[in-house]
């Protein structure tokens, strides 16, 4: 009898324990999602002020001249050199959804801050679906 108390004690504990952790992770989720909404929402900002003349409302830009921000392919697979193109610019030819861009993205002087916050503006506008939550931290590290 004592080891069959023993067991469902431990069992308790355990299912306890567990539970405390899925709602530290999920508060932590909860917090995670409100911090990328704060950054979306600044991000429309720096958009709208230092990109959109190029790549327009509708992060369509212009065929053959500036390169799509919408369902880019170039930006799905290449987050950490589109999140450098923002930072520092880019210059050269890259390939986005079939079409070759050789043009000049000069570097735009945008603090660490405004890099994330642009980034997952973008990364979460016009139908982009990428699961990459950018930081500071993370663009600071580049």
């Amino acid at each position: 009898m004592k080891n069959y108390a023993l067991i469902l004690t431990l069992l308790f504990l355990l299912i306890a324990c567990h539970s405390k952790e899925k709602k530290q992770n999920y508060i932590s989720e909860n917090q995670d999602q409100s911090s990328l909404k704060e950054s979306i929402k600044r991000g429309s900002v720096v958009y709208d002020d230092f990109c959109i003349s190029c790549h327009l409302p509708n992060g369509k830009g212009i065929p053959k001249v500036f390169p799509p921000l919408a369902n880019s392919d170039y930006l799905k697979n290449n987050q950490i050199k589109s999140i450098k193109a923002i930072k520092y610019g880019l210059t050269g030819k890259i390939t986005v959804n079939g079409t070759s861009y050789n043009g000049t993205m000069t570097a735009l002087g945008l603090s660490d801050e405004e890099v994330t916050d642009v980034t997952n503006y973008i990364n979460n506008s016009w139908d982009n679906k990428i699961d990459n939550f950018v930081t500071s931290e993370k663009v600071s590290k580049l």
